[in-house]
């Protein structure tokens, strides 16, 4: 067949499969059962096997193979002055269906609190106040037990490759109770692109084209335990941020520990935080007074260390992503990440125990 026919064909399958996915969409439970439970499962084990013991990401390769061919192409389309539509939406097809079929499918599953039966994510001010004052004590604790002093911050004592190897442990403990976030056959690395992700902001991603869980490994250290663990949930098929960041929680905070424990805990402070601020300014000072100072040295640190890497093209990069996750059935983009304290909050009316709090 001649090329500029596969050309053709594979520019209209484009279009088909936009109606597809548009289609398929509505349909959450067929998803759920047929993808998210069915195919895609074989899909990552397999790309975990192929490449998990691969020292280097190779997804990181691909990306700038393809960065590098892009600008070939810029170059090629300005010196003769024609662009070739055709080639360019073949191209996009096949880049199309390969994220779809690999991994994005993910983003039509049902949604996580319906399969896990958390019957409400609705909290009001004083839900939240609560929950918010429950994690600073268990924060507090945890801080403490670590560093047997309450004005020091935390410091993890792993090398990145110890914490991936850690991260098995919460997952494997966290399926005893749910199977369907079981774990195995890791494919967690460093981001061969850690710089110029810092300058977009981003924590890690995971690469759909080779199912590995990506780490930005100039990550502050508090927080590279509970980020690795939320791209594994990606892995395992989750690919809501709020939904992620959940599992990667309840991961963290199951891991036998303690560092990951409180890497789990403190993640989800941050965001119970944020989330009171919007709500209440004067109750989110009045929380920030009770955290212990090695907590909030923490925090500072990674404040600090994202304010250094600010950059005007910083919030392109956020925008293009928030509209990624709005076209990707994410409505809130961005702000999806902090729809895990509803989660959490509702979580924990209905289990307990489940979160290990002080009583």
């Amino acid at each position: 067949m001649h090329n500029s026919k596969k050309y053709r064909i594979l520019a209209v399958l484009l279009i088909a499969q936009w109606f597809f996915i548009k289609l398929i969409s509505n349909y959450p439970e067929l998803v759920e059962s047929y993808y998210s439970k069915g195919i895609y499962p074989v899909i990552s084990q397999f790309f975990r096997f192929i490449f998990g013991w691969i020292p280097f990401s190779i997804g990181d390769i691909l990306y700038v193979i393809l960065v590098f061919y892009i600008l070939k192409s810029i170059v090629k389309i300005i010196r003769k002055k024609r662009i070739n539509f055709i080639k360019i939406l073949a191209s996009i097809s096949v880049i199309y269906f390969c994220f779809h079929f690999f991994w994005g499918f993910n983003y039509y599953r049902e949604p996580l609190h319906k399969t896990l039966a958390i019957n409400e994510l609705k909290y009001s001010t004083k839900e939240l106040e609560s929950f918010t004052n429950q994690l600073i004590d268990k924060v507090n604790h945890l801080q403490l037990l670590i560093t047997q002093n309450d004005t020091i911050k935390v410091v993890l004592p792993f090398s990145k490759k110890e914490i991936y190897q850690k991260v098995e442990n919460g997952y494997s403990n966290l399926s005893e109770s749910y199977p369907q976030f079981t774990y195995k056959t890791k494919s967690i690395k460093n981001s061969l692109i850690s710089l110029p992700l810092t300058y977009m902001g981003f924590s890690g991603y995971l690469n759909p084209f080779t199912g590995e869980a990506q780490v930005n490994n100039l990550n502050p250290a508090v927080s590279y335990a509970a980020t690795a663990c939320h791209e594994v949930a990606h892995q395992l098929g989750y690919a809501a941020e709020n939904e992620a960041n959940f599992i990667g929680f309840l991961s963290a905070i199951n891991n036998e520990d303690i560092y990951f424990q409180y890497s789990g805990y403190y993640m989800a402070l941050r965001y119970a935080l944020n989330d009171l601020y919007r709500h209440d300014k004067e109750k989110y000072k009045i929380a920030l007074k009770k955290i212990n100072n090695g907590i909030l040295k923490n925090m500072q640190e990674s404040q600090d260390f994202w304010n250094s890497y600010e950059n005007p093209l910083e919030v392109y990069f956020k925008n293009i992503f928030n509209l990624f996750l709005k076209v990707n059935k994410q409505p809130k983009g961005i702000k999806s990440y902090n729809g895990m304290v509803g989660m959490l909050i509702n979580y924990n009316k209905q289990n307990t125990d489940a979160l290990q709090f002080l009583k």
